[in-house]
This record gives structure tokens, sequence and C-alpha cells, in this order.
């Protein structure tokens, strides 16, 4: 085992331990650590946290930049700057090389998300009476009707869920609740899904009491389960075998948006702590608005005309 090894070892039992970080915390803490010693491993640096300096942290995440999202490296940064403070906190090095990084000016990424009509065919691609069809159709049905989190939908128990009144209590990040609502189409859903759900049932008639979505043996759906059939639906219905729910999620978002729904209304559902987190989405409507006007406008065409010549 290698000095940085046993450092990051360390590190990870102090966060798991002491900090009593959940076991999703100290994963990815250990994906971030796995991440920078293959990069010293590959550029044949001393696998050793106390040689490594703000220079090779600086290199090493302009690498990642061009690989990772802007989300993603901002994690890396926040892994190194907690991994090098424990260093000097246990006296392995007097100062911390990550303490001069700067965290990275943000690209704008636009959400992706999916046409009306498209939706429309991964929901449809769902179609069917046995007891996964009816399943899929229903998560489909919520994750784009009530624009819900995957986590949040997988955390949904039948007590949430108030089909007179088409609304649903989610558990948002921070662990703050809200309450959303959800069209007829994801009423309809539910309640053919609340019919078929006794069926989903274990060695022994074994069954999850209180989750709304369960898996062919009766407990409660994983988030990564949610993920692939996301991703079959896809596939099957708008050639989409990227998909992922968060897709639906903005979707969701982008249609309210170019229905005339204001952004506060959106921020509210979406349960965004900032309104800036929402304004995102007008960016994406500015951006399909300008494309029409360049369809449609005959401004627009004789413009094109004119530069073709």
């Amino acid at each position: 085992m290698t000095p940085f090894d046993r450092q990051a070892a360390d590190f990870l039992r102090h966060l798991e331990h002491e900090r009593r970080a959940s076991p999703h915390t100290v994963a990815a803490y250990r994906r971030d650590l796995e991440t920078l010693r293959a990069y010293l491993e590959a550029h044949h640096l001393d696998l050793d946290a106390a040689e490594i300096t703000t220079h090779v942290l600086r290199s090493y995440l302009a690498e990642e930049l061009r690989r990772v999202s802007h989300r993603t490296l901002e994690r890396r940064l926040a892994t190194l700057r907690a991994f090098f403070r424990d260093l000097v906190r246990r006296g392995v090095m007097r100062k911390s090389p990550a303490a001069a990084l700067k965290n990275p000016r943000a690209r704008r990424e636009l959400p992706d998300f999916l046409s009306v009509e498209d939706v429309g065919r991964v929901i449809e691609g769902a179609e069917g009476e046995g007891r996964f069809e009816v399943r899929d159709r229903a998560i489909l049905e919520l994750l784009y009707g009530a624009g819900i989190r995957v986590g949040e939908l997988v955390s949904i128990s039948l007590g949430d869920v108030d089909l007179r009144g088409r609304r649903v209590k989610v558990l948002g990040k921070g662990g703050k609740e809200r309450v959303v609502p959800f069209g007829r189409p994801a009423a309809e859903a539910l309640e053919a899904w609340l019919a078929a759900r006794p069926t989903m049932v274990g060695k022994h008639g074994a069954q999850d009491p209180d989750a709304l979505f369960l898996g062919r043996h009766g407990t409660r759906l994983t988030a990564r389960q949610v993920q692939n059939l996301v991703r079959a639906r896809g596939a099957l219905g708008a050639r989409r075998a990227d998909l992922h729910p968060h897709a639906l999620r903005h979707s969701f978002a982008t249609h309210l948006l170019d229905a005339g729904a204001d952004l506060r209304s959106i921020q509210t559902m979406l349960g965004h702590a900032r309104l800036s987190t929402t304004q995102k989405y007008t960016h994406v409507s500015i951006d399909r608005l300008r494309e029409a006007y360049d369809r449609a406008h005959p401004l627009a065409k004789r413009s094109r005309v004119g530069h073709g010549d």
C-alpha cells in the first residue's frame, strides 16, 4: 500500500466514524480520491499526498475539466479541500495545497429536454396492461407530470399520494418536504398502478407495505432501477436510449414556462431554493423562440436568402 492509499483510507475512516458522513458522501469522496490517484499514477508522480503541490492539483483539475461536468468538478475540488485539510489536521503536512485553488468558472449548460411530442411518445411506449407496463407508465407520468427528481420519486410512500386532490408529498434536497400537484393523466396512471401493485410480491408473498413503486420482488424501487427503465422506455418510444429521469423534469419546467406559467410557481413546484436555478429555463425558451423566429418570420427568411447570395 502506497502512502497515498494509507492517507486516503485514514481520511475516509475519519469521515465515516468521526464525522458521521453518509455512505453516499463517503462513496463520492472515495471515487474522487481514486480519480486523483489515477492521475498521479498516469503522470508518474509520487503517490504520497504530502508531496503534492498546488501546481499538480491545478493540472489535475484542468484535465478533469475536459471530461466531466462543472458540478462534478466542483465536487472534486471540495474533496481535495477536505482531504488536504485533514492531512494538515493530522500533522502530515504543514499547509494545504488545495487552499489556493479557486472554484472553476461555471459553463452555461442548458438543460436537456424533450418536445411535448417526444414526451408523449416515451409515455405511450409503456402502453399495455401488464403490471410492468402499468407501473412504468405511472412512473413516467409522475416524473413528467409533477417534475420531481428521481430520488424524490423512489422515496414516495403510499400515504404521500392524494389521488382525489391530485397532489403528492415529496422529500426534496436538504430534507425539505413539499407538496406538488399533478395532472389527470398522472392520476389515471397512478390509479391503474395501485390496482396492479398487489401483484408485485417476492418469495412467500413478501412486499414493502409503504413504498409506492415496487420491483418484481416486492421491494421499493431504487433510483438506479428507475434510471434504467426510463432509458429503456426512452429508446422504445423516442429513440432516446440516453434518456435520464432529469430530462423529464427539465421538460416539465420548460413546457410550463412555454405555456405561460410564472417562474415563481415553477420554482415552488421544482423545489429550487434559489430563483436563479429556475431561471435557466428562460434561456431554453428564448433559444426555442429564436429558432421559431428563424423558421417562420419573413424578415428572418429574407436574411437567410441574403446571406446565401
